[in-house]
């Protein structure tokens, strides 16, 4: 088939969006489909593709909005057109996008990877989150069917009116992510004694992420076991300003690959405290990486953590049972709930992903425009 993806984020921005959206052209490349990957000019890459205009959200520049620009993707898909496009984000480049492939008469899917809505109020703009969620509703329902990572956040849009909604979980890479990529030297780096405790946070530093809870997590463990060391990995909007009142943290920066593989496997614990995910990949990583995650009790970790068996969920918006279970977990002996968490990952793969992926994708274009011949993919 020939696939086109249109997204606002992509590599080498360092996100979970980015980060499935790579996995998933990757996997249906190695499958045998012709993938075309429509994206920010800034968003410098070697392979082809269309890269638009587009502008940074404003006190946050890493965040790209891509320019609508239905009549150039109007001609560029007349001249060669794909058999189904996936828009992956909601921005006026995924609008424009959308209504392309509907003038045209192409099969066209969304993917409902971010709650915009509930970054309203984290970013002084309260009064818009209704708005927001009526534009995003309008937007989705436009296209023949939306893929959504879990169960709950399904249910969640279907009580708010969102329509043909699809289940496309998330996978992650368990040879990258491994304990075995654990590092003394780099533990020795940070200051961590033999024995010592390192708690981790993996992410953006931004307001939507609840960074506070997870400071007070950091700082409850700290008083209970004065040379627990934390680690934050990420960058954002709020890492100068946590860098200011929190110097005693170590701060790696945006991190990718190996060199992010080795900080999730060389701490122990991760306090993951975000209320905003719509899934969250950063907790499948940190259990494939040996790590003992501490979440709210959705998304994610209400899909793949069995509480205090290979992760730890707390009911969600609950920073009190937050604060307690970090704190328990840190002065514990959690190898088995490591191991756990590990061996439960191996079983969570991109290939499945991709293999599901690309069916639901074939059955779309069957739907729509008829038979579809795939003879170059293989199955899963």
């Amino acid at each position: 088939m020939n696939i086109t993806f249109v997204s606002d984020t992509y590599l080498p921005q360092a996100n979970g969006v980015a980060t499935t959206l790579e996995r998933l052209v990757n996997g249906l490349r190695e499958r045998g489909h012709d993938v075309d990957v429509i994206r920010p000019a800034v968003l410098a890459c070697d392979e082809a593709g269309l890269k638009v205009p587009s502008f940074g959200l404003p006190g946050y520049k890493e965040v790209r909005f891509g320019f609508p620009i239905k009549l150039v993707l109007q001609s560029r898909w007349q001249k060669k057109r794909p058999h189904v496009i996936y828009v992956a984000t909601e921005t006026p480049l995924g609008a424009s996008a959308i209504s392309a492939a509907r003038a045209l008469k192409i099969p066209v899917a969304s993917g409902f990877h971010t709650n915009f809505q509930q970054y309203m109020a984290h970013y002084q703009m309260p009064m818009l989150e209704k708005a927001a969620m009526g534009y995003l509703r309008h937007l989705h329902n436009r296209s023949s069917c939306t893929f959504v990572p879990c169960s709950d956040m399904i249910r969640q849009l279907d009580s708010k009116g969102f329509e043909n909604l699809r289940l496309l979980p998330k996978g992650v890479d368990t040879r990258l992510f491994s304990p075995k990529k654990r590092s003394q030297a780099l533990r020795q780096s940070w200051g961590v004694r033999e024995g010592g405790i390192v708690g981790i946070y993996v992410g953006r530093v931004a307001p939507e992420k609840n960074i506070p809870l997870v400071v007070k997590a950091f700082t409850a463990i700290r008083k209970r076991i004065p040379d627990f060391k934390a680690v934050i990995v990420g960058g954002g909007p709020k890492l100068n300003e946590l860098k200011r009142e929190y110097p005693e943290f170590f701060y790696t920066g945006v991190l990718r690959g190996e060199d992010l593989a080795a900080c999730y496997a060389s701490a122990d614990i991760f306090p993951f405290a975000s209320l905003t995910e719509t899934f969250g990949n950063v907790t499948l990583e940190g259990m494939a990486s040996g790590l003992s995650v501490i979440a709210f009790d959705y998304a994610a970790a209400r899909s793949h953590i069995a509480d205090r068996e290979n992760g730890h969920k707390v009911p969600f918006g609950d920073e009190d049972a937050f604060l307690e279970r970090a704190v328990d977990v840190a002065i514990s002996d959690q190898g088995s709930v490591r191991e756990a968490a590990r061996i439960y990952a191996r079983r969570v793969r991109w290939k499945k992903v991709v293999g599901r992926f690309e069916k639901q994708l074939i059955a779309l274009c069957e739907k729509e425009s008829g038979k579809v011949e795939v003879t170059s993919s293989r199955s899963n």
